[in-house]
């Protein structure tokens, strides 16, 4: 395959012509109201006509428009409005509560944000309400009925285009290929999420680069908030790929869509496969439709490409980052071997450097430091100080990844660098839970490291040196993070009191020793470790 180049287009033009060219091409929502399908032209033509009222209350080229919606037929209409404009698109997980959304609104700069009246026990306008003095916050604009003071109703969009047609007409300069178009927040190694960007050209770069193996539908258990959602839910205009998607995950739901639209391709992480195949066989659900799955995540292992194979498809493992969003990819033309031992071939265009501590290149087939380049790349945290260590002088990125590369361009990761725990496909900052919890009065100490899980991948272990005379518990610890108004999955779901760390010569702790302890209470051996592409 030749390696794509950045395509010398913005996203707008891109996704109309694809979308003309394969006009065909259905995506299927499914969320907690009902179902709904429309062709790729049809929300294309929507998209227009909520550009339109966009641009009637204010939202212009360059602006950051934050949207904290679950995956359904309006959030791709809005993506796609947005885009149109030119706007920088700021999806928010819906797991962050009030803290985590107002230093990502606040950083942004966001002068719109988009979110549900209510969706599954989420009372969204009250989390408005909580988020503080927001000066650059202009409007928020809400899926339902009843809005904040201020606030759009999602349905009067249209009625304010219509109203403004004259004010509303593009009449700004088009977006250019090297505008950024997406800043997606993920946890890293830093406390606070950490701002990713990405140009027209980095993300048409991702969806011009082969990925689907062979025609779909393919459904997706991913949030349209994550790279891989966001990624998901636009690609297909471009692929002409029939896309079947859920607003949350439920194992019984997408056994049972599956069986329906009869799906020829997904994936996810061992989590999502693993309960795809335990509801199948609860409900007696067909899944021999499905042709292949890609696994990505931490904890994918030899055994879950096993599983899938013994499944009747090919299982294969995957590699991908926010920054960096396929590295490498399985494909069903690979050996078993292949698929099971390594995270797939190197993607057409994209460069791996595998190096030691002072970043000189290592033999092949030697473990060393991930550092990659390509097309799809993104251009730079919106933290300047982040970039100086995120980058190599000659522009390769430090995954924080570990690694080795065979001699048929098969890469596989054998550990990780980075300070984080990977809770079900999720990114959570050690750092972050860390100083939460230091906040406690009972704490005197805190070391944050995972805890393998077989459900979740990995789950957040806490070990603390309490202070003296004090007791704590993880009901005391869980009440601490709901008043902390962080998102739930990053409250410890282990607690270890100990005496004292294990540190090094300088004082540091010794996490390897932690990781290795908590490690030991599951009976889980070790495996590798990887985000989903």
């Amino acid at each position: 395959m030749n390696a794509p180049s950045r395509p010398d287009t913005a996203l707008g033009p891109l996704l109309a012509r694809a979308a003309a060219a394969r006009p065909s091409t259905r995506l299927h929502f499914h969320t907690e109201t009902g179902a709904e399908s429309a062709t790729t032209p049809e929300l294309v033509q929507a998209a227009a006509r909520i550009a339109r009222g966009l641009r009637a209350i204010g939202l212009r080229r360059g602006d950051a428009i934050a949207l904290q919606l679950p995956t359904s037929r309006e959030t791709a209409v809005l993506y796609l409005a947005a885009i149109e404009i030119g706007a920088v698109l700021v999806p928010i997980v819906h797991i962050y509560g009030p803290a985590e959304v107002g230093f990502i609104l606040r950083q942004s700069r966001a002068r719109f944000l988009c979110v549900p009246q209510r969706w599954r026990n989420i009372d969204f306008l009250a989390r408005v309400e909580a988020l503080g003095h927001l000066p650059e916050l202009e409007r928020v604009i809400v899926l339902g009925d009843q809005t904040p003071r201020g606030g759009i109703r999602f349905s009067a969009l249209e009625a304010e285009a219509a109203r403004g047609s004259a004010d509303a007409a593009p009449t700004e300069t088009p977006p250019h290929p090297d505008d950024v178009c997406l800043l997606l927040y993920t946890s890293g190694t830093t406390a606070s999420p950490k701002g990713v960007q990405h140009t027209h050209r980095t993300v048409g770069a991702e969806w011009l680069t082969p990925f689907m193996d062979g025609d779909g539908p393919y459904l997706t258990p991913f949030p349209a908030d994550h790279i891989a959602g966001f990624n998901f839910l636009l690609r297909p205009f471009v692929t002409g790929t029939d896309m079947v998607f859920m607003d949350r995950w439920d194992a019984a739901q997408a056994a049972a869509l599956i069986e329906r639209y009869r799906v020829r391709l997904s994936g996810g992480t061992p989590f999502h496969l693993q309960g795809l195949l335990e509801a199948a066989r609860h409900d007696g659900r067909d899944l021999s439709s499905i042709a292949a799955y890609s696994l990505g995540g931490v904890g994918v292992t030899p055994e879950h490409v096993e599983l899938a194979d013994r499944a009747g498809f090919a299982g294969s493992r995957s590699y991908g980052l926010t920054e960096h969003s396929t590295v490498s990819c399985g494909w069903r033309d690979m050996t078993l071997e292949q698929r099971r031992l390594t995270d797939g071939r190197l993607q057409p265009g994209s460069e791996v450097r595998i190096v030691d501590e002072s970043d000189k290149d290592l033999p092949v087939g030697s473990e060393g430091d991930i550092l990659t380049r390509g097309p799809e790349l993104f251009i730079g945290y919106t933290d300047p100080a982040l970039n100086a260590t995120a980058f190599t002088a000659d522009g390769w990125f430090r995954t924080g990844d570990v690694g080795r590369l065979d001699g048929q361009g098969c890469l596989t990761l054998t550990d990780r660098r980075k300070d984080i725990v990977i809770r079900g496909g999720e990114n959570i900052s050690s750092q972050e839970v860390e100083r939460i919890l230091a906040r406690h009065p009972a704490v005197r100490e805190v070391a944050v490291v995972a805890r393998p899980d077989e459900r979740y991948g990995e789950k957040v272990c806490a070990f603390v040196v309490l202070a003296e005379g004090a007791a704590l518990d993880l009901d005391a610890v869980r009440q601490h993070f709901t008043a902390a108004g962080v998102a739930p999955q990053k409250t410890p779901e282990h607690l270890v009191a100990v005496d004292e760390f294990p540190r090094t010569a300088s004082g540091k702790v010794r996490k390897a020793e932690l990781r290795e302890r908590a490690r030991a209470t599951t009976g889980i051996q070790p495996s590798n470790t990887r985000r989903p592409a």
